[in-house]
């Protein structure tokens, strides 16, 4: 079931289990549970530390536990083959169970331990999302480490029936105690959070003992992740604060023009970023989204960035790189049915579509790509597109009309998402040409309809462009002395990963000049 390159792969991988391992398995007689079968045994078979047995009796067929033989109460289950990008996921389980050490702090790993009470998760996946496997790992984690919590990984695709039952209609979506917990990507620091009450109360005051930064970048994506770099090569005290390291890059899948690195996903690339940047003295607050900016009163003065949880961090300079997020229709229903019919990943949430039929609204290149993609999986495409024709790069355009269930609508507005009250039943669109109405029944729609800047909290600080765009100049400066701004937040014409890790650079040397530039008597701050 392996090829040879995966087999030897994971022979190595197996060398490095501390302890004995158990898979036991629930199989029947159908082609999924054949096929847990002949991966079950396959793994066995290569070190000597793993057993399998079949002799399960969960109610999902086919499934398969993961424990530690020496304690097996802490345990994991996966319900369909984790195959795909949820192979790591299953190749990190059997290491974790095996003894081998997560690359995880010693903080991170006794929280997860002293988690209070009994936990019973259930998570839905599918093996084409790239958000899932951040999640599949962190639940795998924490049933691993605390036998307090239970962690059920099911790929939708091989549940269908239940998938439906439950209305899931996107993925990762993440069950506790039978109820919805969690809609999309979170990571381990995220769950922890939630399950763990007085964390957020924790990380505040810590965060509020901090002393001033001489640069404080807000945002970690590509563009915070080259500032930082940058500032820190030149031994200035830096400190990160951003929702989540990676930003909108973690959304992204295949990135085959990031130069010289012919091709590579969004959370690979997320995560090189993050170690990149940790191999300097760069304090890295994650989970904290920023609410306020409050100038320095005078130049050369500390600015504030007020967070959501109520601290506040001072600076000298800042980098402001808050990137950008999904434009959303804004019309009646879109809100009401999201995750409930209308999504934003194709990657993610079209296998749960198979056999649909779905809308893709947009006709640029990552609306025709999803059209595309889709096609592939569900019986029938539309695609809807604002403009009198589309704008997607010629070759695309011509894969798109060579398939044969596939609609290109042209000159037409959305105008209402259609449901029953739990899920999509169709949409509704305007002819911009003959401004008749038209409806269109269907179970999905993918809204593909370009970018907007995270911004909104700037208003009234930093001047912005009417699309909220933080105006800047050839250095990165903005209207405020002291503070830069890069990445896709910002009036730069184009929004590339490449281009925002040079924009995050050239900030970062502009901070740099200037807090060299302030005068004697306002020497910056010196790390705590």
């Amino acid at each position: 079931m392996l090829d040879a390159a995966t087999t030897q792969q994971l022979t190595q991988y197996l060398g490095m289990l501390r302890r004995p391992i158990a898979l036991v398995a629930t199989l029947g007689d159908d082609a999924k549970s054949a096929e847990t079968r002949n991966l079950l045994t396959q793994i066995a078979g290569l070190s000597d530390k793993v057993s399998v047995t079949f002799d399960g009796a969960d109610a999902r067929v086919p499934s398969f536990t993961i424990a530690s033989v020496e304690q097996p109460e802490a345990q994991v289950r996966f319900a369909g083959v984790p195959l795909g990008h949820e192979f790591t996921s299953l190749v990190l389980a059997l290491l974790w169970a095996g003894g081998h050490p997560p690359k995880v702090s010693d903080e991170t790993l006794a929280q997860i331990r002293a988690l209070p009470g009994r936990h019973s998760f259930e998570m839905y996946f599918s093996l084409s999302c790239h958000n899932c496997p951040d999640v599949v790992q962190a639940l795998t984690l924490i049933a691993l480490m605390n036998p307090n919590v239970s962690a059920t990984l099911i790929e939708g695709g091989a549940f269908q029936g239940e998938v439906e039952a439950r209305g899931v209609m996107a993925v990762p979506a993440t069950f506790l105690d039978g109820a919805m917990w969690g809609s999309g990507k979170m990571t381990l620091e995220e769950i922890l959070a939630k399950l763990d009450t007085g964390a957020a109360d924790r990380a505040a005051a810590e965060i509020a003992a901090r002393a001033p930064y001489e640069v404080l970048i807000v945002g970690g994506g590509p563009a915070g992740a080259a500032a930082a770099i940058y500032t820190a090569r030149k031994g200035i005290r830096t400190g990160v604060a951003a929702e989540r390291f990676g930003g909108q890059v973690m959304d992204t899948m295949g990135i085959e023009n990031f130069i010289s690195v012919s091709q590579t996903d969004g959370p690979k690339l997320a995560a090189a970023l993050e170690s990149h940047v940790r191999d300097y003295e760069v304090d890295i607050m994650n989970l904290q989204r920023a609410e306020r900016l409050i100038p320095a009163a005078q130049p050369g003065g500390l600015h504030e960035i007020v967070l959501a949880n109520g601290a506040s961090l001072k600076a000298r300079s800042v980098i402001l790189s808050t990137g950008a997020r999904w434009r959303n229709m804004n019309v009646p229903g879109e809100t009401e049915y999201a995750n409930k019919g209308v999504a934003y990943c194709p990657h993610c949430d079209g296998p749960l579509f198979k056999g649909k039929r779905v809308a893709v609204i947009g006709g640029g290149n990552s609306g025709v790509e999803a059209a595309i993609d889709l096609a592939g999986i569900v019986a029938h495409v539309t695609l809807i597109e604002f403009d009198s024709q589309l704008r997607a790069d010629a070759v695309l355009q011509a894969k798109l009309h060579s398939l044969p269930n596939v609609k290109v609508i042209t000159s037409a507005l959305t105008t209402e998402v259609l449901g029953d009250g739990s899920k999509v039943t169709g949409l509704v669109y305007q002819d911009r040409t003959t401004e008749t109405a038209h409806t269109v029944e269907l179970e999905g729609i993918f809204v593909q309809i370009g970018l907007v800047p995270n911004t909104e909290w700037l208003k009234g600080t930093v001047a912005l462009t009417p699309r909220g765009e933080i105006e800047i100049d050839a250095r990165g400066e903005t209207s405020i002395p002291g503070v830069f701004a890069a990445g896709d937040a910002t009036t730069v014409p184009y929004k590339q990963i490449i281009i925002a890790t040079g924009a995050g650079a050239t900030a970062a040397l502009s901070a740099f000049d200037y807090l060299i530039r302030l005068p004697a008597e306002e020497p910056v701050a010196e790390a705590a």
